[in-house]
C-alpha cells in the first residue's frame, strides 16, 4: 500500500474512532433521546406478520452459538479449498463477539422497554453496541471483501455470495430496531465498530500475499 492511501486509511480509521466516541457520549449525556424513540416509532409503525418473521430471520445467525457456527462451516469451506489464509481471517471476525461484549458491559445501556417501543424479540445483556450490527458488517463485509479478490472461485458463487451478505448486512440494523432489540444509536455504534474491524482486518489480509 502506498503512504498515500495509508494516510487516506489513518485518518479513515481517526474519524471512525472519534464518531464512536462521540455517539458514546451522546448515548451517556441522552440515554433516552427522542432521536432513539422518533426513528422506532418510524421503522416499527408497518406491522405485519411476514415482517415479524423476515426480521427474525435476519437477525437468526448473529445469535451465539449460531454465529460462531456460522463462522467455523464458512473457514471450513475455504479450508476445504485449500484457501487456509482465508480459513484462518474468517476465523478472526469471532473477535467482534468479544468486542461488543467488552463495550456492553463497559457502557451498560439498558434495552428499549415495553413502555415505549412493540418488543417482538427479547435480547440479553446490555444495548450499547449492537454485537448482530458489528458481527454483520465484520463477518458479511469481510466475506464480500474475499469474493471480490478471489476470481479464482467461480463467478457464479462469488455474485451469489456477495449479494447475500450485502442483503445481510444492508438489513440487519433495520432488523434489530424492528424487533425492539436496539435503538438507532445502538446500531449505528455497531456499524462504526463493525467498520473499524473490517477496516483492520482487510489491510492484514490483503498487506501480503499468500
Amino acid at each position: 500500500m502506498s503512504p498515500y492511501r495509508k494516510r487516506i486509511l489513518f485518518y479513515v480509521v481517526g474519524g471512525i474512532v472519534l464518531g464512536f466516541l462521540l455517539l458514546t457520549a451522546f448515548v451517556y449525556a441522552f440515554p433516552d433521546s427522542i432521536l432513539d424513540r422518533e426513528f422506532s416509532e418510524e421503522v416499527q409503525e408497518h406491522q405485519n406478520p411476514f415482517l415479524d418473521a423476515s426480521m427474525k430471520v435476519i437477525s437468526a445467525v448473529g445469535v451465539f452459538p449460531y454465529s460462531m457456527i456460522l463462522v467455523l462451516i464458512t473457514a471450513g469451506f475455504f479450508y476445504l479449498f485449500k484457501l487456509k489464509k482465508e480459513a484462518l481471517y474468517v476465523c478472526f471476525t469471532l473477535v467482534s463477539g468479544l468486542v461488543s461484549s467488552s463495550l456492553k458491559i463497559l457502557i451498560d445501556r439498558p434495552r428499549p422497554s415495553e413502555s415505549v417501543v412493540r418488543i417482538i424479540e427479547k435480547a440479553k445483556h446490555q444495548s450499547f453496541p449492537s454485537g448482530h450490527v458489528l458481527f454483520y458488517v465484520l463477518f458479511f463485509g469481510f466475506l464480500t471483501l474475499l469474493m471480490y479478490h478471489l476470481k479464482m472461485l467461480p463467478k457464479a458463487v462469488r455474485l451469489t455470495t456477495g449479494v447475500v451478505s450485502l442483503v445481510f448486512l444492508v438489513l440487519v440494523p433495520f432488523s434489530r430496531i424492528y424487533l425492539g432489540a436496539h435503538w438507532f444509536t445502538d446500531v449505528l455504534a455497531g456499524f462504526l465498530l463493525g467498520l473499524l474491524c473490517l477496516l483492520i482486518l482487510s489491510y492484514l489480509y490483503l498487506r501480503k500475499p499468500n
